[in-house]
């Protein structure tokens, strides 16, 4: 039960970065403004019609409405009368941002559900450790997973009441990179070795840069995506002929080092092969790069075809797993020097 947890936990945490990713590809990170619930709901509205003050009608408190484009939320249960009364209602103090889009909110929604979901995996994952596996060790990993996801929840709301300050986000992404490589160890630990692997210095020197060659390019990438978000508010979402049209260094660090990126892992491609080292998981490593190098491409050239920018970041989001699991094993197995 313990290490299907860890599975269940693992495959929830990519769902949630894919969905991140949706989130910020179709610009939908304020679709709820408040946290945990959206707009004041456990369920969020569908229809604009649902925000809007009515006289004659119940409210509940903390129920929210969109009222003279802000934010309001009923201080206690109460029925409206003719004409709206200030005195029933706080304004929300954590932004002024009050625009309701049904896409939007629902997009964003989802992405904390499966947020929620994994948040509960990792509680199952706790209790497996303590009730059933009755190792120190275990649950002292197990418990330091649900302090981190429990962290990267609270970064979530920060990032909510930001107005999606581009600092969060990326401290939001490199959390949760580090909570994929905390459950690919969990994982690792929990299982029974079936093969070992032999490893050279050199290889293992390598894999460590590369390691930290794709953490960085996460976040240059992220840093990047914040310059389209910034020229969407500016010539619009139709517009992605535009969206990079004068990018900033960023970007051409951000591409630069892709072909550094590259050259890197597959000398360490080669390397395993003609060391005959055994491990598989570099060719993954060569197709997954040359798959990101691929979606760049396409975004810059091709105007940012339909689901490209997710498939991006989930893609290096892989990659860094793959990544680590190669690095653990090498500094778990045998040397051979």
């Amino acid at each position: 039960m313990y290490k299907k947890s860890i599975i269940v936990s693992l495959i929830l945490v990519y769902l949630v970065i894919i969905a991140g990713a949706v989130v910020r590809m179709t610009g939908s990170g304020m679709g709820c403004p408040d946290w945990p619930k959206c707009f004041g709901y456990i369920i969020p509205p569908t229809e604009q019609s649902q925000l809007d003050w009515h006289a004659d009608q119940s409210y509940k408190k903390g129920q929210v409405i969109i009222y003279e484009e802000s934010l309001r939320i009923a201080k206690e249960d109460f029925n409206t009368g003719s004409v709206f009364n200030a005195q029933n209602w706080n304004g929300y103090d954590k932004h002024d941002y009050a625009i309701f889009n049904p896409w939007h909110t629902w997009i964003e929604y989802i992405n904390r559900l499966l947020g929620a979901l994994a948040g509960l995996a990792f509680l199952v994952m706790l209790g497996a450790a303590i009730f059933k596996e009755r190792n120190r060790k275990r649950i002292l990993l197990s418990l330091s997973a649900v302090i981190l996801i429990g962290f990267q929840g609270w970064i979530g709301a920060t990032v909510v009441y930001s107005v999606l300050s581009p600092v969060r986000i990326t401290i939001h992404m490199v959390i949760a990179l580090f909570i994929v490589a905390l459950l690919i160890y969990m994982l690792y630990e929990a299982t029974k070795k079936t093969a070992t692997y032999k490893f050279d210095k050199a290889l293992k020197v390598g894999m460590l840069f590369a390691l930290i060659l794709t953490l960085i390019q996460i976040i240059l990438g992220t840093q990047v995506r914040q310059h389209i978000d910034d020229t969407i508010d500016v010539v619009g979402y139709a517009a992605k002929s535009l969206w990079l049209e004068k990018p900033e260094l960023t970007f051409y660090i951000h591409r630069s080092f892709s072909i550094i990126v590259f050259l890197l892992n597959a000398w360490l491609f080669y390397r395993n092969k003609s060391l005959v080292l055994g491990h598989r998981s570099f060719k993954w490593v060569v197709n997954l790069i040359s798959l990101e190098i691929i979606t760049g491409i396409l975004m810059y050239y091709f105007d940012f075809p339909f689901l490209t920018q997710p498939l991006h970041l989930v893609i290096a989001s892989i990659l860094f797993g793959i990544q680590f699991y190669i690095l653990l094993t090498a500094f778990k197995e045998k040397t051979n020097v």
